[in-house]
């Protein structure tokens, strides 16, 4: 149970900064306001957003079930989480920010935030590259390694992933 609070805590906090605090003073900054009708560009936005924040969700799930950590980096999953999303691609999380961004980017029509979406994937694979997977590596060794070996870093491939 204590898991699964961390996990609550440090999920909202994070969400609340990286999602809606940022994008609301770069839009706030920027002049962007609310669109006064709806059409496909918002409607296309909503869902983007959306199936990004279900991802999201999933990836804290497994975190807390499967992993018995949080994704906070001071309270990492004891153990390795290949099942869930992680048994498609490697980075589910990163990729479900960038989905939610994006489509905030797309509802708005803000250029402004596709770019800072752009640059938190960029910090993304970077601290992955040079920070996570080193740690994972450290941590896990030849499951780790394995595991890479079978599911791509960013993109799933056709077919690939896990098998159960």
């Amino acid at each position: 149970m204590a898991v699964i609070l961390k996990t609550v805590v440090f999920a909202s906090i994070f969400v609340s900064l990286t999602f809606i605090l940022l994008p609301s003073r770069i839009l706030a900054l920027t002049g962007v306001t609310s669109p006064v009708m709806l059409g496909w560009q918002q409607y296309t936005g909503m869902v983007l957003g959306a199936a990004g924040a279900a991802l999201g969700l999933w990836c804290v799930g497994a975190f807390a079930l499967i992993g018995k950590g949080t994704p906070a980096p001071i309270d990492p999953p004891r153990n390795l989480v290949v099942r869930g999303p992680y048994r498609f691609v490697r980075n589910p999380m990163y990729i479900s920010g960038v989905f939610v961004l994006s489509g905030t980017a797309l509802y708005f029509g803000s250029l402004s935030v596709f770019l800072f979406a752009c640059a938190l994937l960029l910090i993304s694979h970077l601290f992955v590259q040079f920070k996570e997977e080193p740690s994972l590596r450290n941590k896990f060794g030849s499951d780790y390694e394995s595991y890479c070996s079978q599911v791509h870093r960013w993109l799933p491939s056709s077919g690939a992933g896990l098998k159960e």
